[in-house]
Parts: C-alpha cells; sequence; structure tokens
C-alpha cells in the first residue's frame, strides 16, 4: 500500500503542460518561472524566445517526459521507438550528452524546463556558427535542428518535403508567438525578468 502511495505521489509531482498552447502570453502566465528560463537561454546564446518555445512547442507540446511514439508491427502490436529521444526539446542521447559537455551544464535533465530550453538556444547558436543560419531563420534552423549540421549542409531534407512543410509551420509558430510576446512582454519585465529579446 505504500508504494502504490509513493507512486501516486510521484505521480502528482510531474510537471504538467500548459493548458494553452497556442498562445505564448497563456503559457508563460500559467509556468510563470518559464519567462525567467527563456529570456536567461536567450540572453546567453542569442535566440529569440519565440523560436526556442515554437521548437518545443513542436517537439514536445511541452510534455515534460514525451518520448516518440512507438512503432507498430502488423499494425497493431507496439515495437520499438524509433530514436532515444526524449524531453521538451527531444534531444537523442548522444545529442545531450554532447550539449552538457560543451555548454558545462553536466547536471542537465531533458525533463527539466530550464535545462531543455537552454539546450534548444545552445543547439541554434551551435548551428548559426556552423552552418551560418541566422538565430531568428525558425525555418532553417529547424532543418538543421531535425537532420543535424551535417545533414542540413548536404541538403537531406531536400528529399522530405513533408518535413520542409513541418518547419514551415514551426516558423509560423515562431511568427506568431513573437507577435504575441510583444504584447505582453511588459507584464514579464514588471516581475525583474530577463528582456525577452
Amino acid at each position: 500500500m505504500g508504494i502504490f502511495l509513493a507512486i501516486l505521489a510521484m505521480a502528482g509531482c510531474a510537471t504538467k503542460p500548459p493548458s494553452k498552447l497556442d498562445n505564448i502570453c497563456d503559457i508563460f502566465r500559467d509556468k510563470d518561472d518559464w519567462y525567467q528560463d527563456a529570456a536567461a537561454s536567450r540572453q546567453k546564446w542569442g535566440v529569440p524566445i519565440s523560436v526556442m518555445m515554437a521548437f518545443m512547442h513542436q517537439e514536445s507540446r511541452f510534455v515534460a517526459g514525451a518520448k516518440p511514439p512507438r512503432k507498430q508491427i502488423w499494425g497493431f502490436i507496439p515495437g520499438p521507438r524509433p530514436s532515444d529521444a526524449y524531453g521538451y526539446s527531444q534531444a537523442k542521447n548522444s545529442t545531450w550528452d554532447w550539449y552538457k559537455t560543451k555548454s558545462g551544464n553536466h547536471g542537465a535533465d531533458r525533463d527539466d524546463f530550464d535545462d531543455a530550453i537552454d539546450f534548444v538556444g545552445w543547439y541554434n547558436h551551435t548551428t548559426h556558427q556552423t552552418n551560418g543560419i541566422a538565430k531568428d531563420d525558425a525555418f532553417r534552423l529547424y532543418l538543421a535542428y531535425h537532420e543535424g549540421h551535417g545533414g542540413y549542409k548536404r541538403g537531406t531534407y531536400r528529399a522530405k518535403p513533408w518535413l520542409v512543410e513541418v518547419a514551415r509551420k514551426v516558423d509560423r509558430r515562431a511568427n506568431l508567438y513573437n507577435r504575441q510576446l510583444a504584447s505582453c512582454q511588459d507584464e514579464f519585465k514588471k516581475k525583474g525578468w530577463l528582456d525577452w529579446w
């Protein structure tokens, strides 16, 4: 009985995703410490908050323990997952280890929002350095995020029209989030938080 109650208590502590995902102002009102985390990543890596948040929306819908869906065997038997991607940013094990080594954030966890948003900022900063993509170009940054820096350079996304469409969707959301954040940034600044842009 005690073990069952402990499991229930742990489940209750799990971070719930924001209730409204289509408005960045509502997201930051719902999760009032997330803006500060996002602003800190923006200050460190130079990637707009709207871009980083659009990436996380696409990757996990802000679900802390998100994993890729399992492949189906014969259409109904759950099979293996296509990758070991995990968390808000859907970073793979090897990429996350690379981030921890290069950023110095050695204790980072993929299911902690502050670490995940820092990872997204760091990865896009690295993309900017490696591939020369502007830090506010959500479309091309997302292609490199999905394909990796080498894959982007080789143009592997050109054979994936579905991915190009997803990158366009991420770009549209980044622009939407940017407009929305411009309308509510003052309420977050009044709390003494960092500038959003």
